[in-house]
């Protein structure tokens, strides 16, 4: 079975992902790209109901920090914040991503029958209750957050079995909402995001197919939650506030909000330039430094729009295309006169003496 460039190059990258850890040094693999494999996770779950449900939500971190928080007041004990209640890690695990999807289950029943602005403004409303609501509700948390929070015993000490679990849990969603497209369910909801009204007229209840993919979102954007609070072992409402949030929707307009593999791209992007960028050659003579990362990070979004829409997988589909006009164009190309004698003969070109027609119907 023939696979797309697209199918071959995500192969190709989950490789060298798995393989990383073989050549990579040790602060690359276990905080540069097991940041960059988390971020990319919660940010493939805002390309996910952008590209097939039309919705550009700004609530995926909100989802993300109320796994992490749900963790932190389930295993924290006595001295630490919350409601330290002193459960075993994976149960806490469980009760984490059970209330992270119960509650988008129920921010986004609530905002199903929105879309455009009115759904981006509404899902900014939920990252700003929920911040203030983490930062006033000590029972949960407070502004200074909930620190101390040990991963279970196999992830603890050991950073790079940690990175492999966002590796194949990232593997896992992305095969996962791609799979999710394809079913019924999934093609309902794309017939949603193109045209709501024919789709309601049709029988389809358009509220729940948002409802339903809202949360399936809430969930991956959970288990993205979980991975953070076991890599850096607090949160606090800050990491969940405006600045983030927007942080992640750059992330995700970054590699293409359209693709769900632009979010790992992205993320890589902006992780890279947060960590690299003091490094540069002559950075700091032309202004670059770490205080003025997010001008840079601003410049870097507009030059991506300016050259393509769709981000940077957008920009690496339409240099494929351009590839593939261009060899077409040069087999299309008139032939000097004995080389025509040539193909007419079946000589040295080995082309038929018979005109033929190509993919596209040009004669050839």
């Amino acid at each position: 079975m023939s696979r797309s460039p697209r199918d071959i190059a995500v192969a190709l990258t989950a490789i060298v992902l798995i393989a990383l850890p073989l050549f990579g040094s040790d602060f690359f693999v276990s905080f540069v790209m097991t940041r960059t494999v988390m971020l990319g996770l919660a940010a493939s779950t805002i390309a996910f109901l952008s590209a097939y449900g039309g919705m550009v939500s700004l609530a995926q971190l909100l989802m993300f920090g109320i796994a992490g928080f749900m963790v932190g007041n389930a295993v924290g004990e006595a001295g630490s914040k919350g409601m330290k209640l002193g459960w075993h890690p994976w149960v806490a695990v469980v009760f984490a991503l059970v209330v992270t999807t119960a509650v988008a289950l129920l921010l986004g029943a609530l905002s199903a029958r929105t879309s455009g602005i009115y759904f981006l403004m509404l899902t900014m409303t939920y990252a700003v209750i929920g911040f203030y609501f983490f930062g006033q509700v000590t029972t949960f948390s407070g502004f200074g957050g909930i620190t101390g929070i040990d991963p279970p015993g196999l992830f603890d000490g050991h950073p790079t079995r940690l990175y492999y679990a966002a590796v194949v849990l990232s593997i896992v969603a992305y095969v996962g909402l791609r799979y999710v497209s394809t079913t019924p369910f999934g093609m309902a909801l794309q017939g949603v995001r193109d045209d709501p009204v024919r789709m309601s007229s049709l029988g389809f209840n358009v509220a729940l197919h948002r409802t339903l993919a809202f949360a399936l979102a809430g969930f991956v954007a959970g288990v993205a939650g979980v991975l953070n609070i076991w890599w850096n072992g607090q949160i606090d409402p800050t990491s969940i506030s405006i600045g983030p949030t927007l942080d992640l929707l750059i992330i995700a307009v970054i590699g293409g909000i359209a693709h769900l593999e632009g979010a790992w791209l992205g993320a890589f992007v902006f992780v890279m330039a947060n960590n690299y960028m003091r490094n540069l050659p002559f950075a700091d003579t032309i202004g670059l430094t770490e205080a003025r990362f997010n001008t840079v990070v601003g410049l870097v979004v507009l030059l991506v729009m300016l050259l393509s829409p769709d981000g940077l997988v957008g920009i690496a589909v339409r240099c494929r295309d351009w590839m593939a006009r261009f060899r077409r164009s040069d087999d299309a190309a008139p032939q000097p006169p004995d080389a025509q004698l040539a193909t007419a003969d079946g000589g040295p070109t080995g082309r038929s003496a018979v005109p033929s027609h190509n993919t596209e119907g040009s004669i050839r």
